[in-house]
């Protein structure tokens, strides 16, 4: 004899858990969660290089000294060296070799040009230990004494960079902005969609005196659930895209976009701030889902004439 002892009592939900809507909004939130993330590593990568080229041209000072009749190069390359690494906050000065000075010159001039009939500037690279300490107002007055001679402190460089990484960063929040504003009216659809589907359900609980908080409330704790798997879903999506974007960047591009690229984005290493960043959209992305749905659901109720 078959046991009817037991009931199964516990309330279905408004939201089917596994409706064509529900799986459907998860799909739509993973697919914004992804962009989303893509987007906020793209700007986490661009500014860690950002950093990166500071540290890197805040280090470093060049000295240039251009031919001039009657003057010896050679002599006054070993003279910017000595008073070079005389300097306090100065860790080593080195000048390039023709060799160098003309490779740095063939991405501009081209590599079938003959530059061994032009006088070149040459360049003394200074690498400094103290960057804040350096005393380099008395480098570029002791440098004087060569003719030809002047300091480049890369101030121009530094300031290009910055402005364009930050212009980069912001635009990349802009988009970042709209796509979540894309993915709370994606919500507001889904969820009047579900309200008109469920209409009758809403209709009982209506009646038999469940006040609009209560509804609204089990729709936000659904959509909680809902946007809480997509975004788990795109978030952990985006972060074996960098990794294996990582991985196959040196293999996939030609050498010379390759370099730009690893100027641009460096090795498209996210670091452990970057994948908690990303972890981190999870809640908010969820977050958003259970209180765009609640307000759309109290909005809905409120203008239902029962």
């Amino acid at each position: 004899m078959a046991d009817f002892t037991k009931e199964t009592n516990k309330p279905a939900p408004i939201v089917p858990a596994q409706s064509i809507s529900g799986r459907t909004l998860v799909l739509l939130i993973a697919i914004m969660t992804f962009l989303s993330s893509i987007t906020l590593g793209a700007v986490i990568l661009i500014q860690k290089s950002a950093i990166a080229w500071s540290h890197d041209v805040g280090r470093e000072v060049t000295i240039q000294i251009r031919p001039v009749e009657g003057e010896m190069m050679d002599a006054n390359l070993r003279l910017a060296e000595s008073i070079a690494e005389a300097t306090k906050g100065v860790a080593s000065a080195r000048a390039l070799t023709i060799e160098e000075s003309e490779e740095l010159l063939k991405p501009w001039l081209g590599e079938d040009l003959d530059l061994t009939e032009l006088n070149i500037p040459r360049l003394v690279i200074v690498k400094l230990s103290d960057p804040l300490n350096a005393d380099l107002e008395k480098l570029k007055s002791e440098l004087k004494i060569i003719k030809g001679a002047s300091l480049d402190l890369h101030d121009a460089w530094r300031t290009k960079l910055n402005s364009m990484a930050g212009t980069i960063v912001f635009t990349g929040i802009i988009g970042l902005a709209l796509i979540l504003l894309a993915t709370s009216l994606a919500i507001i659809f889904a969820t009047r969609g579900t309200m008109a589907q469920n209409r009758e359900i809403v209709d009982v609980l209506h009646f038999i005196g469940a006040s609009n908080r209560f509804i609204a409330g089990e729709f936000q704790s659904r959509f909680l659930k809902i946007g809480f798997r997509g975004a788990i879903i795109g978030s952990i999506l985006a972060i074996i895209f960098f990794t294996i974007l990582g991985m196959l960047s040196s293999n996939i591009f030609p050498d010379i976009p390759t370099e730009q690229l690893s100027i641009l984005f460096g090795t498209f290493s996210l670091g452990i701030d970057g994948i908690i960043a990303i972890l981190l959209l999870a809640p908010i992305i969820a977050g958003l889902t259970a209180i765009t749905s609640r307000i759309t659901v109290r909005r809905f109720l409120s203008q239902i004439i029962w």
